[in-house]
């Protein structure tokens, strides 16, 4: 005879896979990246080495997969479109900024980093999966500015997001100053600037 309370192997394994992207973000946060190991991982997460294998081939795409997680649900990867270019833009440069200053965010974007560096697979599936999309969205609104005039219709999009972003970036990566909301208008004034019809 069978039974109607057979368990639920889909739900076990979705169970399994959050508990390990949270274990990996915690451990990160805690003991930093150099002694976060699948094995301190499993054993926070209360799984066997062999699952996390399973589902991830190294340290790093675990850190990915839990860096990703983050953002899960929260709502595609559209920008704003008001129809103001200027204020559109800061409200996501500061929304970025305030994400790299959120240790939460922040530790898992930095061991992220780490990775990429020294696994070229690990970076084209950051690429695919991630940047590539999150870039492509962000171009969609400059060539709406463009649209509406308030772009250079012949601006290369690839060298705004590089203005824009760049200088975050590396503040951020070399810890050189406050990633503050007048920090993020200060770039999107001065990329404007160069870039107007």
């Amino acid at each position: 005879m069978t039974s109607d309370r057979q368990p639920n192997r889909a739900r076990r394994s979705e169970r399994s896979r959050r508990a390990i992207l949270d274990a990996t973000r915690a451990l990160i946060s805690e003991v930093g990246y150099a002694k976060t190991s699948i094995e301190a991982i499993a054993a926070r997460a209360g799984v066997g080495k062999q699952t996390i294998y399973r589902w991830w081939p190294s340290k790093g795409a675990v850190i990915f997969d839990s860096f990703l997680a983050l953002s899960e649900g929260a709502g595609g990867t559209a920008l704003p479109d008001t129809g103001d270019l200027e204020a559109d833009l800061k409200t996501v440069l500061r929304a970025t900024a305030a994400e790299f200053a959120d240790p939460e965010f922040e530790a898992p974007i930095r061991a992220l980093g780490t990775e990429i560096i020294n696994d070229p697979e690990l970076a084209a599936q950051y690429r695919e999966k991630l940047a590539g999309p999150v870039d492509e969205a962000k171009k969609a609104r400059l060539r709406s500015g463009q649209e509406a005039g308030q772009l250079a219709a012949d601006a290369d999009l690839d060298l705004v997001l590089e203005m824009l972003y760049a200088p975050l970036a590396q503040r951020w990566l070399y810890r050189s100053g406050p990633l503050t909301p007048e920090y993020a208008d200060a770039l999107v004034e001065a990329t404007l600037r160069a870039f107007r019809p």
